[in-house]
This record gives C-alpha cells, structure tokens and sequence, in this order.
C-alpha cells in the first residue's frame, strides 16, 4: 500500500524519545511551576529565565507525536492503514467531545488552561488508540 504522508520507519525511535521526553518533561514543569516558582530566585542560576521551557517542551510534543503517529509500521499493509484511520477518526471525535465539555463547565482561567491542554489531546489520544489496537490485534493473533 503506497502513503505518501508518511515518514520512513527509521523516524519512529527518535518521535518516541522526543515524544517521551516532552511528556515527563511537561509533567515536572507543570508539578514544580517552574515558570511562576520562586525556587530559582536564589540559586546561582538565578538570571537564567525559565519562560522558554513551555514553549521547549511543547515543541517536543508536537514533534514527537508527529513522529510516532505518522512513520511507517515495519509491515504497512492495508490493516495498519485502516487501524490508522479508525484512530484517526476516533481521535477527532473525542478531542471534539472534551472541546464541548470544555465550553460548557469550565471558565476563565480553567478554560485556558483545559484549551491548552486541548492543543495535544488528539495527538495523544491518536498514539494510544493506535497502538491498543496493534497491541489488541497482536495478541488476537496468538
């Protein structure tokens, strides 16, 4: 099956790094609020600004994501092309779903923060299923 979209195999280690280390990176920034923190005010790294990490780390999300959920599987058969689109589908729907529910129950500085947070869900939420449903049908097959 020809997908002309998609990045050669070799691609998908370096996107799951960048994607992993951006996710535990995101983590820690948001546990320890580097940015709003006075923690760094009296280390002696204290001039260095730490605005730039969300920005950083974002990047790395994104990247990542884009790596993992759009390189070629080893084997790129019709199967894998339709577990694709079913995720990508599925995905789209839920992304659209919180979105909705965001409007609805979450206000001012809460809506922001959840919009944030909305800029990665269907990526995120595109590589899970994705990947459950290669793992399901692997394990359907033994």
């Amino acid at each position: 099956m020809q997908t002309n979209y998609l990045l050669p195999h070799k691609h998908k280690t370096l996107g799951w790094i960048l994607f992993g280390l951006g996710i535990v990176s995101g983590i820690i920034l948001q546990i320890f609020d580097f940015g709003n923190n006075d923690l760094f005010n009296y280390s002696p790294i204290s001039n260095f600004n730490f605005e730039f990490l969300d920005e950083i780390i974002s990047a790395l999300i994104i990247i990542g994501g884009l790596l993992v959920g759009f390189t070629k599987e080893k084997i790129e058969d019709e199967f894998i092309y339709k577990l694709r689109n079913d995720s990508l589908v599925w995905a789209f729907i839920l992304n659209y779903i919180i979105l909705l529910l965001t409007i609805v129950f979450f206000y001012e500085g809460s809506f922001l923060t959840v919009m944030i947070y909305n800029m990665f869900t269907p990526l995120l939420f595109f590589i899970i299923r994705f990947n459950f449903l290669k793992l399901k049908s692997r394990s359907d097959e033994e």
